[in-house]
């Protein structure tokens, strides 16, 4: 055995105490542990003390957000770390000098500790980068995560690699071309990973969905809006709050509604009916007519049409004992004339885009009168209220016409329907 300077307590022990050779060793081993654990732990607690105070004083100061997020993903305790398990793992060979098999063994591991550091800081500089990124209006509807994700697999596919490597001994090209024998095995491992990063780079390049779109996809329940997309899954709320998860994947293989181009519109659509009742529509007699022009916004539509009728039947001597003979007004077509000038007069619908009112083929239940605009204000609570008052208006205006909405009869109704019948 050497006794060289580097062994101080080893060589104190055995000439001040006469200790053997043997207790010697395992004291003076023990003590240098001692020694370095205190060491480390001072270390490892000056280090945490300077990324956690110094670094948070020091990213609040500075004009970019980056390093904000690096202390807030903890960027800098993890590189603490590292630096102090590298310092220790350094004085190894000084701790085990008299235990050769102990120090390969203990290299080993620490060299595992190591990888897994690195790996962590990686992983924490790549969640600040995301959440760097979240800040750029050009990004915050892009599919980070998936990205960060495939990237943090091969990560750990390339650091679990090197752990073996380390454990067993053997180089790294040997692990490599073993992955390879088993590439099969790893794709269907990872078939959703793969099929979920095509998925992600689809999505991206046609730009099919983003962060914050209102999808609904029916098949799986989902009818809210995206707030994250991730390799694995599409993640919506929907609008009862709760959560659907959707595979990333079925975005490419399957049909959903996205709403984004009605949000990005100039307007979001109204498209309802109101049901008339057919035995309701009739020809308009003079009395009813000189009744419709007292209503104002349609009064000159009326007076100019009644003319146009008027003189069309005059110039072609028609009839008009009967109503039925040559042209007429009817009840159902004032309204349609009264339902466009109203819509073209309410300061909700976007008069931009289209306007119309039409009548639809004959159903069972009556007549359907659809109207079909545009609301300006998109919100969707706003969008009802829009709606809301503008049906409100109109089923109340048919009285006017002497229409009736088709309404299935109820209990009181059939009861009272027989009870006049037996009077």
């Amino acid at each position: 055995m050497n006794q060289t300077s580097d062994r101080l307590i080893y060589n104190f022990l055995v000439e001040q105490f006469n200790l053997s050779t043997s207790k010697a060793i395992y004291i003076n081993l023990g003590i240098n542990i001692i020694l370095v654990l205190i060491f480390g732990y001072l270390l490892f607690k000056t280090l945490r003390y300077f990324a956690r105070k110094f670094m948070d004083r020091l990213a609040s100061k500075t004009k970019t957000e980056f390093d904000d997020y690096l202390v807030k993903n903890n960027t800098f305790l993890h590189i603490s770390n590292l630096i102090t398990v590298n310092v220790v793992s350094s004085l190894l060979p000084v701790i085990l000098k008299d235990f050769e098999h102990v120090l390969d063994e203990a290299n080993k591991g620490f060299s595992v500790i190591i990888t897994i550091l690195v790996v962590l800081v990686i992983r924490s500089i790549l969640l600040t980068v995301k959440d760097f990124l979240r800040t750029i209006s050009a990004f915050k509807d892009k599919p980070i995560e998936s990205y960060i994700q495939v990237f943090m697999i091969i990560v750990w596919l390339i650091s679990i690699i090197i752990i073996f490597s380390t454990i067993t001994g053997k180089p790294l090209l040997k692990f490599l071309t073993a992955l390879g024998a088993f590439s099969a095995v790893l794709l269907l491992v990872f078939k959703d990973t793969i099929l979920g990063f095509v998925a992600s780079i689809q999505v991206t390049v046609n730009d099919t969905v983003r962060i914050g779109d209102w999808i609904t996809m029916e098949k799986y329940g989902a009818d809210g809006d995206v707030f994250e997309i991730n390799l694995a899954s599409v993640k919506v709320r929907n609008f009862d709050n709760t959560i659907t998860t959707i595979p990333t994947y079925y975005l490419i293989s399957d049909s959903f509604k996205n709403w984004r181009g009605m949000s990005v519109s100039g307007g979001r659509r109204i498209k309802r009916a109101i049901l008339i009742k057919a035995s309701s529509i009739k020809f308009l007699t003079e009395k009813e007519i000189n009744h419709l022009e007292k209503i104002q916004l349609i009064s000159d539509y009326v007076n100019s049409r009644h003319q146009e009728i008027k003189n069309h039947n005059t110039n072609n001597n028609i009839d008009k004992s009967l109503l039925i003979n040559g042209r007429n007004m009817t009840n159902f077509g004032a309204f349609r004339a009264y339902v466009d000038h109203y819509l073209e007069q309410n300061k909700n619908i976007n008069h931009e885009m289209m306007i119309m009112s039409r009548q639809l083929p004959q159903t069972a239940e009556g007549i359907p009168l659809e109207i079909y605009a545009f609301s300006k204000d998109k919100v969707w609570k706003n969008y009802e209220r829009i709606i809301a008052d503008i049906f409100d208006h109109l089923l109340a205006s048919t009285l006017y016409f002497d229409l009736e909405i088709y309404e299935k009869p109820s209990v009181s109704d059939i009861k009272l329907l027989q009870s006049k019948n037996l009077n």
